[in-house]
């Protein structure tokens, strides 16, 4: 079994998209310090990470997001590994649109868990697949920028992207 990784630049860094055939199953940020590598060889143990040199479908994708933010994100097929939990919740992000946030209480409802809000939280953070599972929309209850694996500044740089904050004036 092969993961294919490619890197794919953004203006929020650089971003390693790793692939199992059409599905993707990782986006590291850069200077993560390879933490999505590492879920990925537990959940694909007799996989191998080899580079892919043309730019597959979902590169292409997560590149245009970047410049028009009218890429069908959701139309990317990925493949998930972690828990039962991580994975419902993961999918739940799918039902967040550009343009908007919710609280991990929110998620935590949409998944049938209400009172897991901190297990929410937790597996929010160990989304492996952000941007195209779209962690970054979910918000504080009070509507504030909390935990994001990229950082808060690529948290905000991408709900401004998307509308969902005004830009900064400087």
């Amino acid at each position: 079994m092969d993961l294919t990784t490619e890197i794919v630049a953004s203006p929020i860094g650089a971003l390693q998209l790793t692939t199992l055939g059409d599905e993707v199953v990782g986006v590291d940020f850069e200077g993560s310090h390879g933490r999505g590598r590492l879920a990925l060889e537990r959940w694909f143990p007799e996989a191998s990470f080899r580079p892919r040199i043309d730019p597959s479908h979902a590169a292409r994708v997560l590149a245009r997001y970047f410049v028009e933010c009218d890429a069908d994100l959701d139309s990317l097929p990925v493949r998930l590994g972690g828990s039962e939990f991580q994975q419902s919740v993961w999918l739940a992000l799918r039902g967040v649109k550009r343009g908007e946030t919710v609280s991990y209480a929110e998620i935590a409802r949409r998944v049938g868990r209400p009172d897991a809000v901190r297990a929410v939280g937790a597996a929010n953070g160990a989304n492996p697949i952000p941007v195209i599972l779209p962690c970054h929309r979910i918000v504080g209850s009070d509507g504030s920028l909390t935990g994001f694996g990229g950082g808060l500044p690529r948290k905000q740089w991408l709900l401004t992207h998307e509308g969902a904050l005004a830009p900064l004036l400087l």
